[in-house]
This record gives structure tokens, C-alpha cells and sequence, in this order.
């Protein structure tokens, strides 16, 4: 005898906003030199023709659903106009700059749930230093690489001559096939390819290829660098995605930017400014730290995030660290 059974669409909410402030809410409108880039364009982020165009970021950045970008960008909009953003202006324009990646594996994206009080609640909630990683914010729903994913950081420090730099990455992640992961070159995707598999009951029917999702992943840094050196930076990106299993899928989004810190009086209406570059010979440092800093935030996400049972009862499962760590062993990168 066959049993078949149905699930319907529940009201499960599995999502968030995720805000990121270049110099902190206190500076208000205080434009950084950025520049993006996607590997494979199935995604969306807002704002990016104007931030090539000019080379500066003039906003934050917010990262959320797919099917939320919109409440997320106008949201933050009024929240310029409540809060004085531009301090005094009278008349100004400006493009937020939004991004998403897909949760509806775990999320009812469906159910439109993320409002206003959400995109409000990310601003007021956002501080400086430790970010929390795994199941938060924009992340909540996120799968990644046959495990759960989510939201993770990663930085490195360097110095270039006399002088030391930190690059920084945070990453939305959701992207990749499980037999395509990855840690410290060990298949570990492989080995366990067996184990914690998804469990997805509906939609009965979907497009979607083993290896589809999205990455939003951003770099930030105090190299004084110019917008063309950080696209530089930005194309760098997909290196450390590839390292841990990314292959750029049809069905992905993989959006990417960078923004500088530094020339912090940079923008200017009226007056010619005078700003510093890191020379281009020099640059070798930034580009591996950004790729070290991308690998690690991805596998930091995954690490961090929690076994999450969603919408129609479809589950996603915790990376489980045990396993995870007989197989470094069993190849050698951690000592038995």
C-alpha cells in the first residue's frame, strides 16, 4: 500500500533584516568610495548603478528575502526622512542599497512578513563590535552547501611596508551543492553526503537544481583604496566562495561589494578634495585577505547555524562539528 501525504503552505516565518552601517549610524550621511560585482546575476541588489557610477556608497546596506527587497528599501527611506539622514538638506535622492537571498526552502516567503517595525528594529539593533552569526538576521532561513547556513563574518589583518590594514567580510550565505563542499581542501561534502540531508516535503514541483541559492557577501576595509581598485577587490570574492564548493550556479545570485573606510572627507557637493590610493603593485595583500576572509565567513556561518525545521515541515540541519572534525582528522589537518 502507498500513503501519500499532502502538506499545505503554513504560516512559518523563517527570515530577517540584516543592517550594515560603513561608519556607524552616528555619521549619518557619510558616503564611502565603493564598487560591486556578481559572478552570476540570478539575485538582486539595489542601488548599484548609481555606486558605479559615482564610485561612493552613500547608505547602508541591507540584506534580506527575496521577496522583501521592496518593504526593506522603502522602509528605509522613511527612516532618512525621520531620522535627519542627510542633516538639513532639503532636497536629496537616493538609491538604498538592498540585497536578498532566497528562503522559502525553510520560510514562508510567500506570507510577505517582514514590515516596516522589522527594517526598523535591524537599524536601532545594529552596534559595533562581535556580529552574531548563523540563524540571524537576513540569514534566518538560510541553507548552505547540504547543511544550514545563514549569516557569517571573518576578518584578517595585515600590514603593507609599515602600516596595518584589516579587510573584513560579512556573508549571506545560501549557495551550493553538498558534494561540492569543502574545508581546508578535505571533500568534506563528500564524506558525509550520507548525512543530515535536507528533508523537503513541498512543494511537490520546484526548478530548483541541487547547487542553486545565493551569496551576498560584503568586504569592508581601511586600505585607502579608489572605487576601481575596489571592484578589484570585489572580483576577488568569488575565490573564496569557490574554495568551500561555489560553482556560480544558473539558479544563484552571488552579488558582491566592497567599500573603503578611509578618505573619510572623500565626498564633497562643492569643493575639489584631495584623497589617498593604495598603489596598485601593493594590492597583493588585500586581494588574499579578502579571499581568506570570504572562505572563513562562509564556513563560520554554517558552523554557527542551528538545525531549523521550517514551512510544510522541511528541515535543514546543523553542520554537526563531530563529524566534521574526524573528517579533518582522518586527512590530516587537525592532529589526532
Amino acid at each position: 500500500m502507498w500513503r501519500r501525504e499532502k502538506y499545505y503552505r503554513q504560516s512559518t516565518v523563517r527570515t530577517g533584516v540584516t543592517a550594515i552601517f560603513p561608519r556607524g549610524k552616528t555619521k549619518k550621511f557619510s558616503p564611502v568610495y565603493a564598487n560591486w560585482y556578481s559572478l552570476n546575476g540570478n539575485g538582486e541588489m539595489t542601488g548599484t548603478t548609481w555606486v558605479t557610477e559615482s564610485g561612493f556608497l552613500e547608505t547602508p546596506i541591507m540584506i534580506t528575502n527575496t521577496n522583501s527587497v521592496g518593504v526593506v528599501r522603502d522602509a528605509v527611506l522613511k527612516w532618512y526622512v525621520d531620522t535627519d539622514w542627510y542633516s538639513g538638506e532639503d532636497w536629496w535622492y537616493t538609491y538604498p542599497v538592498v540585497a536578498e537571498t532566497y528562503d522559502g526552502g525553510l520560510n514562508d516567503i510567500y506570507g510577505f512578513h517582514v514590515k516596516e517595525k522589522h527594517v526598523l528594529e535591524a537599524i536601532e539593533n545594529s552596534t559595533g563590535g562581535k556580529i552574531a552569526e548563523g540563524n540571524v538576521g537576513g540569514g534566518t532561513g538560510m541553507e548552505c552547501l547540504g547543511f544550514k547556513g545563514g549569516t557569517g563574518t571573518s576578518s584578517r589583518i595585515f600590514k603593507i611596508k609599515n602600516s596595518t590594514y584589516t579587510v573584513g567580510a560579512i556573508v549571506q550565505s545560501n549557495f551550493g551543492a553538498k558534494r561540492n563542499f569543502t574545508v581546508a581542501g578535505v571533500p568534506v561534502g563528500i564524506e558525509l553526503k550520507d548525512t543530515l540531508n535536507y528533508i523537503t516535503h513541498a512543494p511537490p514541483t520546484s526548478r530548483r537544481q541541487e547547487g542553486d541559492g545565493s551569496i551576498i557577501v560584503i568586504i569592508a576595509t581601511d586600505v585607502p583604496l579608489l572605487p576601481h581598485q575596489l571592484k578589484r577587490i570585489a572580483q576577488r570574492i568569488p575565490l573564496g566562495v569557490g574554495i568551500v564548493g561555489g560553482r556560480g550556479s544558473n539558479g544563484s545570485g552571488d552579488i558582491f561589494l566592497a567599500f573603503s573606510t578611509a578618505n573619510e572627507n572623500a565626498f564633497n557637493r562643492d569643493e575639489t578634495t584631495t584623497v589617498k590610493s593604495m598603489p596598485n603593485d601593493l594590492l597583493m595583500p588585500v586581494f588574499e585577505a579578502t579571499v581568506q576572509a570570504v572562505e572563513e565567513a562562509i564556513i563560520n556561518a554554517m558552523v554557527a547555524a542551528e538545525t531549523m525545521e521550517g514551512i510544510n515541515g522541511n528541515k535543514s540541519f546543523a553542520l554537526p562539528h563531530d563529524l566534521l572534525i574526524e573528517t579533518l582528522k582522518k586527512y590530516n589537518r587537525i592532529k589526532k
